[in-house]
C-alpha cells in the first residue's frame, strides 16, 4: 500500500513508519522542514498540503500534534495541543474529501472522549460525557474528521488510550517512581485507566490500514481495562517493590489543573470494533502490557 503519514517524528508515529516499511508499503512522511528520502514537505496551518501525495495514496494516517506532556496550568500549552490536532485532522480531511481516489483516514484521536464514566463499560458506539479539557479536545479532534466522511471516504478515528513503553511517558517516569519505593494509588484506585503496548497499539493500526470493512471510531487499548489500584500493584511486583502510598484527590486537583480528570477519572473502555473485526491482541491484559512494556 502507499501509506502517507503525518506526525512520523514522534515516539508512536515513527515506530509505526519503520514497521511499514519493513512490511514492504510504500510510505510518505510529512514533514515542516525540508524534505529528505520518503519525506514530502506540508504546512498545515498555512493550509499547504500538495494534493498529489493524498491522490496517490492508498490510506493517510494522522499523528501529528504538540506533547500532551506540558504544563497542565498554561493557556499556551492547553491552546497549542488543541489547535494542532484539530488543524492537521482538517486539512488532511478536506484534502482527501478533494480528492478523485478518497483514501482511507486513519485520524489519531483519544480515550478521553468518553469522559468520567465510572465502572460502565464503553464500547466505541458510547456517547461522549463530561467538560474535561482533553474530553472537548478529543471531540473537536474527531469532527474535523467530518469532510472526509461526508465525502465517502473510510474513516478510522483512533480512540487510543495510554500506550504503556519504558522508553515513554507515562511510564517512563513511573518506573523511576516505582522502583524507588515511592509508588502508589492515585485516590481511590477505584478508576478504570485503559492502557495498550506499543506493539499491540502498531498491529491494530496496521490492521486498519489493511481492513477495508472496518471504519468509525476504534477503541485501542487492551481487552481487559485495569483500575488504578489494579495498575499500581502489578507495576509493583514487577519492579520488585512495595506501593503503599496514597495521593489523595485533594492534592492532585490542583497540582493536575486541566489534567486532573486524566487522573482521577474512569473510563473502562472496550475495544469491541477491533475485537469483532477478527484482531487479537498480544498483551489482553495490565499485567502482560506491563511486561511487554517493560521487556
Amino acid at each position: 500500500m502507499r501509506i502517507l503519514i503525518a506526525g512520523a517524528s514522534g515516539f508512536l508515529g515513527s515506530r509505526l513508519r519503520d514497521h511499514l516499511v519493513i512490511a514492504g508499503h510504500d510510505v510518505t512522511a510529512l514533514v515542516r522542514r525540508a524534505a529528505g528520502a520518503g519525506q514530502a514537505t506540508w504546512d498545515p496551518y498555512a493550509g499547504q498540503l500538495d494534493p498529489d501525495l493524498v491522490e496517490k495514496a492508498d490510506v493517510v494516517i494522522n499523528l501529528a500534534g504538540s506533547p500532551t506532556l506540558g504544563n497542565p496550568h498554561s493557556k499556551a500549552w492547553a491552546e497549542s495541543l488543541r489547535t494542532s490536532r484539530v488543524t492537521t485532522t482538517r486539512v488532511l480531511a478536506d484534502a482527501i474529501a478533494s480528492s478523485q481516489r478518497r483514501p482511507a483516514f486513519l485520524a489519531g484521536n483519544g480515550i478521553s472522549w468518553y469522559g468520567d464514566r465510572g465502572s460502565v463499560p464503553l464500547p466505541e458506539t458510547a456517547d461522549s460525557a463530561g467538560d474535561a479539557f482533553l474530553t472537548g479536545v478529543t471531540r473537536d479532534w474527531q469532527a474535523a474528521t467530518e469532510s472526509a466522511s461526508a465525502a465517502g471516504a473510510r474513516v478510522c478515528v483512533l480512540r487510543t488510550a495510554p500506550v504503556l513503553d519504558r522508553h515513554h511517558a507515562p511510564l517512563k517516569q513511573q518506573l523511576l517512581q516505582f522502583k524507588a519505593g515511592l509508588g502508589g494509588k492515585m485516590a481511590s484506585g477505584r478508576q478504570y485507566f485503559p492502557v495498550i503496548s506499543t506493539p499491540d497499539w502498531i498491529a491494530a493500526v496496521t490492521f486498519l490500514a489493511d481492513h477495508d470493512d472496518t471504519s468509525g471510531p476504534v477503541n485501542l487499548c487492551c481487552p481487559v481495562t485495569p483500575t488504578n489500584a489494579e495498575y499500581t500493584r502489578e507495576l509493583a511486583a514487577l519492579v520488585h517493590r512495595p506501593a503503599f502510598f496514597r495521593v489523595p484527590g485533594s492534592v492532585l486537583r490542583p497540582v493536575a489543573g486541566r489534567m486532573a480528570p486524566e487522573v482521577l477519572g474512569s473510563i473502562r473502555a472496550v475495544p469491541e470494533v477491533l475485537l469483532e473485526a477478527g484482531f487479537r491482541f498480544a498483551d489482553q491484559q495490565v499485567s502482560d502490557v506491563l511486561r511487554t512494556a517493560t521487556a
